[in-house]
């Protein structure tokens, strides 16, 4: 018994002076970075060498996002950003993959729509706010637009690509199986694009988030995060800026994560498939 104990001992002592794996540490290394901008931010506003009205210490920030959190207001605000990037998303996502599918499933389609949407996707999208805002005004539904042209044009463009570029060893196979058109596209063309499509929805996803501070900050009627960033700047409260600033990067860290964490699940689910 006693042996069994000292062998315990032994493999635990080795396990906690044991080197962390490659992955591990490339893990960590990516905290070093935030951590040394914080402490630099911290060091710089305790010393007072910025105008502490241009930059306000980490202490106040924080005590700008408890009260935030405490009055209710950032739920509010955060509740109306992610409702509306949710509502554009979805649209522009749906009209993609209709659209993406067309053109890559049908050479007529492609040939007379093709050309109309290779010169649109080369328009910048905030060039259509004026247009946007004449048309809808600047209300959540002009917002919802916005989001949607900014959700539709990835979407649309790796669909046709993960469909025309479908291996051509694979297609050979159904034909010599015999498949049928519909057979072909749904159990050979659209399952080899599925990398390729959700590359498009996760850029969506990404660009519609992003779509959705801008489409708030120039449509500025109503409530949203992009609108405590407003709030922020026209009253010169810095601490409220900054802290709207963590929020966005959060949301936006955690959509990604998220959306990592669906591929690998997606990718284990086809490559079983």
């Amino acid at each position: 018994m006693s042996a069994t104990r000292t062998a315990a001992r032994d493999a635990a002592e080795l396990a906690a002076v044991q080197p962390l794996r490659p992955e591990q540490r490339s893990r960590w290394r990516g905290f070093v970075l935030p951590v040394a901008a914080v402490a630099l931010w911290w060091l710089l506003s305790s010393l007072d060498v910025v105008n502490s009205a241009l930059l306000v210490s980490p202490a106040k920030v924080f005590d700008t996002a408890v009260e935030q959190v405490a009055s209710g207001r950032l739920w509010r605000a955060l509740s109306a950003s992610l409702a509306r990037e949710a509502t554009g998303f979805l649209i522009g996502t749906t009209s993609g993959l209709v659209l993406g599918a067309l053109l890559g499933l049908s050479p007529l389609f492609n040939r007379i729509v093709g050309p109309s949407f290779n010169t649109f996707k080369q328009i910048s999208l905030f060039a259509w706010i004026p247009l946007i805002s004449v048309w809808f005004g600047l209300g959540d539904v002009a917002k919802v637009v916005f989001l949607s042209l900014a959700a539709l044009v990835p979407v649309v463009v790796n669909t046709c690509d993960g469909i025309r570029t479908a291996p051509a060893g694979l297609l050979e196979v159904a034909r010599v199986y015999g498949y049928t058109r519909w057979q072909t596209v749904t159990q050979v063309v659209l399952p080899s694009a599925l990398p390729s499509i959700f590359t498009g929805v996760y850029l969506a996803l990404i660009y519609s988030w992003l779509a959705t501070i801008g489409a708030e900050y120039l449509l500025v009627a109503g409530r949203g995060i992009g609108n405590t960033l407003i709030e922020g700047s026209e009253h010169f409260q810095m601490d409220l800026v900054i802290f709207g600033m963590f929020v966005i990067g959060l949301v936006g860290w955690l959509m990604n994560a998220s959306a990592r964490a669906l591929e690998r699940r997606l990718s284990r689910w086809t490559g079983r498939a």
